[in-house]
C-alpha cells in the first residue's frame, strides 16, 4: 500500500483516521500533533525574552516516549532563544535496567547539546527500587512505590533548576489507560487534578511544595506511532520493559483498551475528549471547595494532608524492614 500523501510505500495504517503513511509523512504526523498540543496547552513564553528565557525541564527516561519528546521539543524549539531545555533523568537503582536507559539518555543529549542532570533515589531518598522490591513492607505493586519518589524527584528538581514547565513523555495509550481506570474507580477527584495543573500542590497526588506546572505534549500521539517515529529516527531509545512492573490493573486495561481500539478504531481519541471535559467540569467543583487543609510535612517539610507526606512514609515502611 502506498502513502496516501505520495507515492512511497507506506509504514503504517492508522485505523482511527484511515491514513496510509510513509516514514517521512508519518513523522511529520507525529511532530504536527506534538507542536499542536504545545500551542493548545498554551505552553509557548509569553513574557520571556532572550535575557531572561522560560526553562522547561524535560523528564527523560531514555524510554521511546521521553526521547521522542525531547527529539521533537530540541527540533522545534532549540534556536528559540526565549526557551532553555534541561533533561532530567531518575535513577531508580534497578541493576542493569536503569543503568543502560541512562545510557541512552546521555547519548541524546550530547547528540543535541542539551544540558542533562541525574539524580538518584539512593542520594535523595536512600531507598534503591530493587531492595524496595525485595522488602515490600507496604504489600503492595513496585510501581506504586516508585511512582511517588519519581514524581516527588522529578518536581523537586524540576524547581531547584528554576523550571517554568515540566513536561513528561505520556502518550495516547498512557493517558486514555489512566483515565479509564479513574473513571472505573470512581475516582472523580482523581480526575480533577489528571488535567489541571494550575490546581497546584494537592494531597495525595502531589504532595509537594516544589510545584511546576506540567504538560503532556506528546498525549495525542498512540504508543504505536510514537515507537515507530523512535524506530524511523534511529533515536537512541532504550525500550525494554522495566523488571519490576507489575501492574496488574493497568495491564488488564491496557488490554482492553487495545481489542476496542481493534474493533472500533478512534476509541482512545474518544475517551479522551469525553474524559477531558468530564475533568474540566470536576476541576471547576474542587476549585469551589477550596481543597482540604495543608501542612508541612514533619520529616521533609513538603506540603501535605496529613503529619508527614505519602513519600515519606513509603520511606519510613522501607526503613523499618
Amino acid at each position: 500500500m502506498d502513502c496516501d500523501k505520495c507515492d512511497r510505500a507506506a509504514v503504517h495504517h492508522a485505523a482511527y483516521s484511515g491514513a496510509h503513511l510513509c516514514e517521512d509523512h508519518l513523522c511529520e504526523s507525529v511532530e504536527k500533533r506534538v507542536r499542536r498540543r504545545v500551542r493548545e496547552d498554551d505552553l509557548l513564553p509569553g513574557d520571556a525574552t532572550p535575557e531572561d528565557p522560560e526553562r522547561w525541564v524535560i523528564g527523560l527516561s531514555g524510554g521511546k516516549d521521553s526521547v521522542v519528546l525531547t527529539h521533537i521539543l530540541d527540533a522545534t524549539f532549540a534556536e528559540d532563544p526565549r526557551i532553555e531545555m534541561v533533561a532530567l533523568s531518575i535513577h531508580e537503582g534497578i541493576e542493569g535496567y536503569r543503568d543502560e536507559s541512562l545510557a541512552a539518555c546521555e547519548e541524546l543529549a550530547a547528540d543535541l547539546d542539551m544540558r542533562h542532570e541525574t539524580v538518584t533515589y539512593e542520594e535523595e531518598l536512600g531507598v534503591r527500587m530493587d531492595d524496595v522490591v525485595e522488602d515490600d513492607p507496604e504489600n503492595m505493586a513496585a510501581c506504586a512505590y516508585c511512582g511517588v519518589f519519581r514524581r516527588d524527584l522529578l518536581e523537586e528538581y524540576a524547581a531547584e533548576f528554576g523550571a517554568d514547565k515540566l513536561l513528561t513523555g505520556h502518550n495516547l495509550d498512557d493517558e486514555a489507560q489512566t483515565a479509564l481506570m479513574n473513571f472505573l474507580e470512581g475516582d472523580v477527584a482523581q480526575m480533577a487534578k489528571h488535567f489541571d495543573a494550575s490546581l497546584g500542590p494537592f494531597p495525595e497526588r502531589n504532595e509537594s511544595d516544589h510545584f511546576v506546572p506540567r504538560a503532556k505534549p506528546l498525549r495525542d500521539v498512540p504508543e504505536k506511532e510514537v515507537a515507530l517515529y523512535a524506530h524511523v529516527r534511529d533515536l537512541p531509545a532504550h525500550i525494554t520493559e522495566c523488571p519490576h512492573a507489575s501492574e496488574a490493573y493497568r495491564g488488564e486495561i491496557q488490554q482492553l483498551l487495545l481489542k476496542l481500539e481493534e474493533n472500533h478504531p478512534g476509541t482512545r481519541h474518544s475517551i479522551m475528549a469525553g474524559y477531558e471535559e468530564v475533568s474540566s467540569m470536576a476541576t471547576d467543583r474542587y476549585r469551589g471547595e477550596g481543597g482540604p487543609d495543608l501542612s508541612e510535612c514533619e520529616r521533609c517539610g513538603s506540603t501535605t494532608a496529613r503529619d508527614v507526606c505519602r513519600k515519606c512514609r513509603l520511606i519510613e515502611s522501607v526503613e523499618a524492614v
